[in-house]
Formats: structure tokens, sequence, C-alpha cells
């Protein structure tokens, strides 16, 4: 990374969603932790349209708390162009994941077509987990992008960056 330049950091939909998870407090925390940090400028956030349309799938009133704290940071929205898209597909075609995770694939696709640093998300099913994070390697390096990090809030606070 170039001096002086905020680590890129790119939020799954997770990532807003535990801002509220009073049935996961811990997670909750370490989500307030990072979101404050990020209202506070010391990032620069990223998203994507599949970050929204699952966002727009939330039922009110969370919804609009999660639109409300979204407000608070200044998130920049990427384009889903069609590298992102061949990029998901990709993914699912080489076993990544099913095609049912599509939203899943294009998240990842956002971040390393953009170029982001890392990748935030509590999503440990099908994001944050050594088996995933191998393929994506594997499909990467075959498409000629970059390695990426992915990690959940938490162990990105704790400096595993």
């Amino acid at each position: 990374m170039e001096a002086g330049r905020k680590l890129r950091v790119y939020f799954d939909t997770t990532i807003p969603n535990y801002l509220f998870a009073d049935d996961a407090p811990d997670r909750m925390e370490w989500t307030w932790r990072l979101w404050e940090k990020c209202a506070a400028g010391e990032y620069e956030v990223y998203v994507a349209p599949v970050f929204y349309r699952e966002i727009d799938r939330c039922p009110m009133p969370k919804r609009g708390k999660m639109y409300e704290e979204l407000s608070r940071i200044k998130a920049h929205t990427l384009e889903e162009t069609d590298d992102v898209t061949r990029l998901a597909l990709a993914y699912i075609s080489s076993g990544v994941l099913r095609e049912k995770d599509l939203g899943d694939c294009l998240h990842i696709a956002q971040v390393v077509v953009y170029g982001c640093d890392i990748i935030l998300s509590w999503n440990f099913n099908h994001i944050v987990n050594d088996a995933t994070k191998g393929k994506i390697k594997v499909v990467n390096a075959t498409s000629r992008y970059n390695e990426i990090r992915i990690v959940s809030p938490e162990e990105f606070l704790m400096g595993g960056r």
C-alpha cells in the first residue's frame, strides 16, 4: 500500500446487518467498533449495487436503521461491470460457491476487479473461510487478478490485515 493512502475496505451486507444483531452481541460490538472508525474517516469504504439490493430485502425498521447508519460513513459505490459479472460467474463455474450464492460471488468479484485492499464480512459459511479463500485464490490467479484479503471485522481490528 502506498504511503499516506487509506486502506480501501469493502463491506458486504453482513457488516451493517450486524450493527443490529442483538442475538450476536460480540459480533455486534466488533461491528460498531469498525463502524465508528469508518465514520471517523480512518478507511476508504466501498460497497456495490449487490450490497444495496440485499439491504433493500431487509424488513423495516431494520432496513431504515441500516440506511441511517450508512449516511454516517462515506461509502463509495462501485459499478457492477461486465468484468465483475464474468469473474463472479467464474467463481460459480469453478465451484467456489453455488449458483444460488451469486450475490456473495458478486461481492468478492467487486473487491478483486476494483483492487480494494480487503473485504470485511461476517459470512463464515461462504466468504470468510479457508476453503473459499483457497478456491478464490486459484480462480483469481487463472483470471490474472491479484489475491485479496478476506477477514471478519474482529480479525481486521485485531490486526489481521
